[in-house]
């Protein structure tokens, strides 16, 4: 099959014929239909997660697609069957598993990082009766595969995590993929959302998706740019919500971004952690111990869980498939992950789609 595969951390994927997967026991292979371009594949790619990634390595873990074979010790799952599955593949029996706490798996497995992923045009999963979720007929696969990452992450950060309703101010800072999941999550569960990012881009998308307001942030390192630069950020979203949010996120992973995020709650509000921070960052402690803030990271969702979710997105108040915004083949993914280091992705979410041959024009998206 083909698949994207890179030789050493940082170093340029390429587009290759490799072994196709067989499925574990309990396991299953899954054609994939579509797969995102997240920027945890990034993190991956550069070497953030060596721990748990070993080389030669095919990146991807948000996907969808058809159910090829299965392994002898599955029950609920058949060749055919339209999947999707959770980034956080659990194992079903560990003590977070049996209390419902599949996202903190003890012994999880992560597609695209603990083995090989989902840029490729099969990919392996474990424990398919646990992790494998069936897609309704009318869902396509690239709505489907948006949810398994980012905007499943982005759920249950601002709904469970969170506990954002109706009438509370929500702060979004970064409004990539998750970032502009959650401005709509938010949206339909009744709060105002302030939404800040580098980008006018993506501060119009987030306004179209119904934020209330967007906060034009940029980097110390880029002088002379029009925008708020560092506490600027927290301190101009404190004046649009009266006091500061309610619920902040930090859907980055950005030492200034986490910073932000913190400074502009008001008082006894939460900072909700979802983007990755491989290199740490320095919290205004005071602020917590003074404001009574609260902080709380999120990891996922478990499989069980998306029921909720996609009743809401069949009733129309969730609509995920307005993110995805370009759709590229499997040739173009190596440029399109390295461009993700570099500023150089467009707003909104980007599907590769495996089944686009070389040559073939990919699928537009309005």
């Amino acid at each position: 099959m083909r698949a994207v595969i890179y030789e050493a951390f940082g170093a340029m994927p390429g587009v290759c014929e490799v072994a196709e997967p067989v499925p574990s026991r309990g396991g299953a292979v899954v054609r994939v239909e579509a797969t995102g371009l997240c920027r945890s594949d990034w993190h991956g790619w550069m070497g953030h997660d060596s721990d748990i990634t070993a080389l030669p390595h095919v990146p991807g873990h948000e996907l969808a697609g058809v159910v090829e074979s299965v392994g002898a010790g599955v029950a609920g799952f058949r060749p055919g069957d339209r999947v999707t599955v959770p980034f956080v593949c659990a194992c079903g029996t560990c003590r977070e598993c049996v209390t419902g706490n599949q996202q903190v798996c003890e012994r999880q497995t992560q597609p695209g990082f603990t083995h090989w992923g989902s840029f490729a045009e099969r990919v392996a999963i474990d424990h398919a009766d646990v992790n494998l979720i069936r897609l309704p007929d009318d869902m396509s696969f690239t709505t489907a595969a948006s949810l398994g990452c980012r905007f499943a992450t982005a759920f249950r950060a601002v709904i469970a995590q969170g506990r954002c309703g109706p009438g509370d101010w929500l702060a979004v800072h970064g409004c990539g993929g998750v970032g502009l999941s959650a401005v709509m999550i938010g949206v339909a569960a009744g709060a105002r959302v302030v939404a800040v990012d580098v980008s006018p881009a993506a501060l119009e998308l987030a306004e179209r998706l119904g934020a209330a307001a967007g906060v034009l942030a940029v980097p110390a390192a880029w002088p002379g740019r029009p925008g708020q630069v560092g506490e600027d950020v927290a301190e101009r979203v404190r004046e649009i919500t009266g006091g500061g949010a309610h619920v902040s996120l930090d859907a980055l992973g950005d030492a200034a971004t986490c910073a932000a995020s913190v400074l502009g709650l008001r008082r006894r509000g939460q900072h909700v952690q979802v983007g990755l921070l491989p290199h740490g960052a320095a919290l205004p402690m005071g602020r917590v111990i003074a404001y009574e803030l609260e902080i709380v990271g999120s990891h996922g969702m478990a499989a069980h869980a998306y029921p909720a979710m996609l009743g809401m997105i069949a009733s129309g108040v969730l609509r995920p498939g307005l993110l995805v915004t370009r759709t590229i083949g499997l040739g173009d993914a190596p440029a399109a992950l390295a461009g993700l280091g570099e500023g150089r992705t467009p707003p909104g979410v980007t599907m590769i789609l495996p089944g686009i041959l070389p040559g073939q024009e990919p699928v537009s998206v309005a």
